[in-house]
């Protein structure tokens, strides 16, 4: 069968960054299992799976436009260390922010001696990110699993709808 949308597909990948560094690895564990057309993955990569199938294995390179966005300085910024009083905060924690355009998350960067650096975007915005793919498995996705719009495991969703 072919990836297309309202398949699953269950494949293994890495990801690295352009100077080698690896991200995100699936090869020594568990492979990733989804439903195609559902958002679960970046468009260049989800793009790239489209018309693939079991066995195949490829290379993707997908540029921030296509992954996680363009890196935007205007969703950095200094909040006065008072707000996060009786916390013990350290870099690379991750909070939920209100904004005007509703809650964020966003991670903390910097500590200063008044401030602290919280940045709102993606860690992965602004890398290109580059994917080796397995595809295991291809099939098509069951009625349950298109209108919940996730995979299910033998025996059902496991979840109460």
């Amino acid at each position: 069968m072919i990836v297309a949308p309202n398949t699953v597909v269950k494949m293994h990948y890495s990801v690295l960054d352009n100077d080698g560094n690896t991200i995100d690895n699936s090869f020594d564990g568990e492979p990733l299992v989804f439903i195609i057309g559902t958002g679960y993955l970046i468009p260049g990569l989800e793009n790239a799976l489209q018309g693939k199938q079991a066995g195949d294995t490829l290379n993707v390179k997908v540029e921030p436009e296509e992954g996680y966005g363009e890196r935007h300085d205007n969703l950095m910024q200094a909040v006065p260390k008072s707000m996060f009083d009786g916390m013990e905060i350290e870099v690379g924690m991750q909070f939920r922010a209100s904004t005007d355009d509703g809650d964020q998350s966003v991670m903390i960067i910097e500590i200063q001696d008044e401030d602290v650096i919280v940045d709102g975007n993606h860690p992965l915005s602004g890398i290109t990110l580059n994917f080796d793919v397995e595809i295991l498995e291809v099939r098509e996705a069951t009625e349950e699993e298109l209108a919940h719009g996730h995979v299910h495991g033998e025996g059902g969703c496991g979840h109460v709808h």
